[in-house]
């Protein structure tokens, strides 16, 4: 069985990108998270300490997003699934990171980037870092 629980839209300003206007003016990016967990026990208990906190999970990722900058939304995008994965309850964290004002010169309606990550993905990246 795989549950889900889903957070979209979270908006937050970055000074990511590979420009240093978009560093120094910073712009809107809008997130949707998928976290992929058992919800039985919750489901069960009606507690929220036996689920994944949705509130403190959008605070999380507002600091990372409001946080140190990258070059790319892929950089940023891993970082997010990283902090989702952070919970051991989360099996797969999928990630969406929308960049609206993109700096295209042509009309367009997003810019997006989607990764999933599991626990399994996210060690063997550490251990390609080491």
């Amino acid at each position: 069985m795989t549950d889900r629980i889903e957070l979209t839209g979270l908006r937050a300003r970055g000074h990511h990108g590979v420009y240093d206007f978009e560093r120094a003016q910073g712009q809107d990016f809008v997130v949707d998270v998928i976290l992929e967990l058992d919800l039985s026990r919750a489901a069960a208990s009606d507690d929220v300490t036996d689920t994944v906190h949705y509130g403190e999970l959008a605070e999380r990722l507002v600091k990372i997003v409001e946080g140190e900058p990258v070059n790319l939304i892929e950089t940023l995008a891993d970082r997010l699934a990283a902090a989702c994965l952070r919970d051991d309850r989360v099996s797969v964290a999928t990630v969406t990171v929308h960049k609206p004002q993109a700096p295209i010169p042509h009309e367009f309606a997003d810019v997006a980037v989607t990764l999933s990550r599991s626990a399994v993905t996210l060690s063997r990246s550490a251990e390609d870092r080491a």
